[in-house]
């Protein structure tokens, strides 16, 4: 697999540090022209400037190659929209897109106030369907596309302290789900990457040989395969210090417990079949659920 981003026309949100700047300076080594957007806040949200978009910029354009820097809050979507023209206009399309871009408002649930749990899902939710909404159209009409939406651990399996991240990040999921169907008769691929890196957002969580080891260059290469011509899609991918996994929604083959008086403590009684995961599938769409349950019924009603 020859991954080359010649000719291709890639935004990455969140990409003045960390692994955003990783990213970018990577799609632009393999030959991509790169929007650099950063709003320059600091990691829980505040403040904004172009300074660190613009350093990033500096970085490619030193190597030889090309890009331009944006400061857009991705929460604003008028703003958005100006960025993916600023593409359009200087390179004449739109190829790729990374949703990296995100803020941290940790606190457990109990001591959480809303304003952080809305604030949280409006960056990392809403800020990646402002963009991708933005670019649609465009990977439409050129009948191409790679797009990667920024999940997590925390949103896959949970973590304490972060309903609100998790919450987003399960959603950003969800998300891909429904765009991959969407968008495969006009060759656009959305993938998620769970990342595992020490960057800012991580500073003061974790030892600092751990950190070494978590470099945020060790997540690039799943996200250069996510965007690639060659790109999976619908595909989880998680990835940090150098392995890789994919994580998959699968459901369970189950029990018919039918729906009598006492169907409720039949299914108490066989919960460990419904749970059991042997001969466990990935259903092609949210769709195969009710075909599964439907099917499962006219057996065993029609058998009886």
């Amino acid at each position: 697999m020859n991954i080359d981003f010649k000719g291709r026309v890639a935004i990455v949100t969140g990409a003045g540090g960390g692994l955003g700047r990783q990213h970018a300076l990577a799609l632009a080594a393999r030959g991509a022209r790169v929007v650099v957007n950063d709003l320059g806040g600091a990691r829980e949200g505040s403040g904004g400037s172009l300074s660190a978009a613009e350093q990033v910029v500096a970085e490619i354009r030193a190597a030889g190659g090309e890009a331009i820097a944006n400061n857009a809050s991705v929460t604003d979507w008028d703003a958005v929209q100006a960025m993916v023209q600023q593409a359009v206009d200087t390179w004449g399309r739109v190829d790729i897109l990374v949703n990296n871009a995100g803020i941290l408002r940790d606190k457990s649930f109990s001591k959480m106030e809303l304003a952080d749990f809305r604030l949280v899902m409006d960056v990392h939710l809403m800020g990646a369907v402002h963009c991708t909404k933005a670019v649609w159209p465009h990977m439409i009409e050129q009948k191409y596309g790679r797009i990667v939406m920024t999940t997590s651990s925390s949103g896959l399996y949970g973590n304490f302290g972060q309903s609100n991240y998790g919450a987003a990040k399960m959603a950003l999921v969800g998300l891909m789900q429904t765009l991959s169907l969407e968008g495969a008769k006009h060759d656009i691929r959305v993938n998620c990457l769970a990342p595992t890196a020490a960057t800012r957002m991580t500073e003061g969580l974790m030892p600092a040989a751990v950190l070494q080891a978590l470099k945020p260059e060790a997540v690039v290469p799943a996200m250069l395969v996510l965007v690639a011509q060659d790109a999976p899609t619908r595909t989880i991918l998680c990835a940090g210090a150098g392995s890789v996994e994919a994580a998959h929604i699968t459901m369970t083959q189950g029990a018919w417990i039918g729906f009598e008086d006492q169907a409720a403590e039949r299914l108490g009684e066989q919960l460990g079949q419904v749970t059991d995961r042997v001969g466990e599938t990935v259903p092609g769409s949210g769709a195969a659920q009710g075909t599964h349950e439907i099917a499962v019924a006219t057996a065993r009603l029609g058998a009886a």
